[in-house]
């Protein structure tokens, strides 16, 4: 077997290294055989909890090379594992090299494990279609995905993400399709229950590195991913694109943070058909996508086609919260809608809460309206609130101040529900939805729109979000009284973590 180093210093030091070679699988290229693994153990190295002054880390960083892993293999917590380039977990039938695909390989990562990713080479893990990724944490030894970059120093877009191709259904022509950025991550079958394997107690922090013009991996991309794989307890933070998307498949999730991102929180196309239940989406005031970022967009596809199956998930129990706190507060003029449902989706949303953004809810386009008004599209038990006297709307229309932000309304839409106004639509007695002119109506905790600290998510005392819930005739979520992510009970409490530039790993 070829061994080959595979070094390149960091953090500008010059300091001499003493290198151990660690095999830790097989990466097969197109002519050759290399590790796919090499430890270096740094002079100097240690294990306390003091950064080492030379590699920055408290613990020996192992470098994985660009490639496929092609077998079992094990990352463990003693260590930190660098991502250089394009890292995946075997390989799929259309790769580049022409190659025999190789399935069944699972990757599995302790709980514990730091993961980095290499900002010059776009650092990015992939699961090919037909392999599994292990990643189970616990709730006080969550799994953290990345930057290499110092304290201070992190910034979005410094590495690629994490992304799981699987074998359910999309609907893209032949069932098959690559993600943006033609990367190799292609995904599509015909396996609904499809197996990708599980990220629990997981974090991604400061991903989305653009592969091409504004063509960037989002913090975790899910690619006709079934329903046989486990996404639970899975945080996204400062993501340089969206936090969570789906292309399509089945599976299902709980427990979602989307945390400052730049682009979307949660953004669903092709097909996607999965149940999502307690999540989270939280924005920063100056950060905002040059192409108008949101709480949801929903796409049937990019064309808005008719192809089935269509997308179609349900959801319930998110809380969507806008960058706006108060009315003199500053945001990007490129903030949007907290919904943006559009191009012939057939989205379910319940017993979810919306607020602090320019447009609430905007229902876009001829077949987004009609499958509304066929029943279809449905949003039942859901709460859209603006912000105290943002213009005479809560949304920054109106009034006699004039406030140097984008300014919207409530609920829009590009036509009628039916022959209903979108307005009288989303405000039919028997679905139950409501709309208050400020956020504290709701009784949130105002720190949650804060930076720099632990927000507190359960609701005050008395909120009329306590109550309100209703699951009657739903299946696949779990019954709860209250509205929005969050009740008296925090799920967030020992993984989750809102100040990641300050971490030491």
């Amino acid at each position: 077997m070829n061994m080959k180093k595979l070094y390149k210093p960091k953090f500008g030091t010059n300091a001499l290294k003493t290198m151990m070679f660690v095999l830790a699988g097989t990466l097969i290229f197109s002519s050759c055989k290399k590790t796919t693994i090499i430890e270096y153990n740094e002079a100097g190295s240690n294990s306390g909890t003091t950064p080492n002054p030379t590699t920055g880390f408290t613990k020996p960083v192992v470098e994985v090379a660009s490639g496929n892993i092609t077998t079992n293999t094990t990352w463990t917590k003693n260590n930190i594992y660098r991502l250089n380039g394009f890292v995946r977990v075997g390989r799929d039938a259309k790769n580049s090299g022409g190659l025999a695909a190789v399935e069944g390989v699972t990757l599995t990562i302790e709980a514990g494990t730091v993961i980095i990713g290499d900002r010059e080479t776009k650092g990015t893990l992939v699961v090919q279609r037909g392999n599994k990724i292990i990643a189970e944490g616990t709730a006080s030894q969550p799994i953290i995905f990345t930057s290499e970059r110092g304290t201070g120093l992190r910034e979005p877009g410094d590495w690629g993400g994490v992304v799981i191709c699987g074998k359910a259904v999309n609907n893209q022509p032949g069932g098959e399709a690559e993600l943006e950025g033609a990367y190799g991550g292609w995904h599509g079958g015909t396996n609904d229950a499809d197996n990708s394997g599980v990220l629990k107690y997981v974090r991604i922090d400061y991903a989305g590195t653009p592969i091409n013009p504004n063509q960037e991996v989002n913090s975790l991309t899910m690619g006709s991913v079934g329903s046989g794989t486990v996404i639970d307890y899975v945080q996204c933070s400062y993501g340089l694109d969206d936090a969570f998307e789906w292309f399509g498949g089945t599976v299902n999730a709980k427990h979602l943070i989307a945390y400052r991102g730049l682009d979307d929180d949660f953004d669903v196309d092709f097909g996607f058909r999965g149940t999502v239940q307690f999540a989270i989406g939280i924005r920063d005031a100056n950060s905002a996508d040059q192409s108008g970022s949101n709480g949801f967009e929903v796409d049937n596809d990019g064309a808005g086609s008719s192809l089935t199956p269509f997308t179609s998930p349900q959801f319930s129990n998110v809380t969507i919260i806008g960058p706006k706190k108060d009315r003199n507060k500053t945001i990007s003029t490129q903030f949007q809608n907290a919904m943006h449902l559009r191009r012939n989706n057939k989205i379910k949303i319940y017993n979810s809460v919306f607020t602090a953004y320019p447009n609430g809810l905007f229902i876009d386009g001829a077949t987004t309206l009609a499958n509304a008004a066929a029943g279809e599209l449905v949003l039942k038990n859901n709460v859209l609130a603006g912000v105290d006297g943002w213009g005479a709307n809560g949304y920054g229309t109106g009034g006699t101040i004039t406030f140097p932000n984008p300014i919207g309304v409530e609920i829009k839409s590009t036509g009628n529900v039916g022959a209903q106004a979108v307005d009288v639509w989303f405000k039919t007695a028997a679905f139950a939805n409501e709309t208050y002119p400020k956020w504290e109506d709701l009784g949130i905790d105002g720190t949650i729109f804060d930076l720099g600290a632990t927000p507190k998510f359960t609701l005050n005392t008395g909120s009329i979000l306590l109550a309100g819930a209703s699951f009657t005739g739903l299946t696949g979520f779990e019954t709860v009284t209250y509205r929005g992510a969050f009740g008296t009970t925090d799920w967030t409490t020992g993984w989750a973590n809102f100040t990641p530039q300050t971490n030491v790993y």
